[in-house]
């Protein structure tokens, strides 16, 4: 398996791949994921450079998000001043499940992030997924807080707003990571 940058040309494909895995959490009882996610903030994502596709001969069978920028009203200021590296939009094809692709994919995502000189490996969670949160802290991240419903600073709903957060470290995941070398974090958070 090989690890990418996603490209411009990818948009459509990781829309289907997010569709299908909303797909998947509806029929297993999770409301996470049922608004479309829009296509232009996907595509300014991947010309950022932070969007990276998981292929397995042809077939995209993981995504990941890893980037610098934090969405606001989760982390603290005393938290943001700590040099991190925030996952989002994390998904495993259900056809490779079970394999610890995703684990081996946040170990890559910690590695790369430990390059960047980030310190720590930061994600928030779907509010009411808890075997997902489960997941992550079997994934060695440590639960930081939930930020429930108008407490982000914005005052807008919060759905997806369990943090945890696990020290980054360097790592041998196993791919042919075909990714360019980390640009260094300039700035905390």
């Amino acid at each position: 398996m090989r690890i990418t940058p996603a490209q411009p040309d990818d948009v459509a494909k990781l829309l289907a791949f997010r569709e299908e895995a909303a797909a998947w959490l509806t029929r297993i009882g999770s409301d996470q994921w049922q608004r479309p996610y829009p296509a232009d903030r996907l595509l300014a994502t991947i010309q950022a450079g932070t969007v990276f596709m998981v292929l397995d001969g042809g077939a995209t069978v993981a995504t990941i998000t890893l980037t610098p920028e934090v969405e606001d009203g989760l982390w603290t200021e005393q938290e943001l001043a700590e040099p991190s590296m925030f996952v989002n939009k994390f998904t495993v094809a259900r056809t490779h499940s079970g394999q610890n692709l995703g684990g081996r994919l946040l170990d890559w995502a910690g590695d790369r992030a430990y390059r960047a000189g980030a310190k720590w490996l930061r994600l928030d969670a779907w509010t009411t997924n808890e075997a997902l949160q489960r997941y992550y802290l079997q994934q060695g991240f440590e639960h930081v807080r939930t930020v429930r419903e108008g407490e982000a600073a914005n005052g807008g709903p919060r759905s997806s707003g369990w943090l945890a957060q696990r020290r980054t470290a360097p790592a041998e995941p196993g791919f042919e990571d075909l990714a360019p070398a980390p640009p260094a974090l300039t700035t905390a958070g």
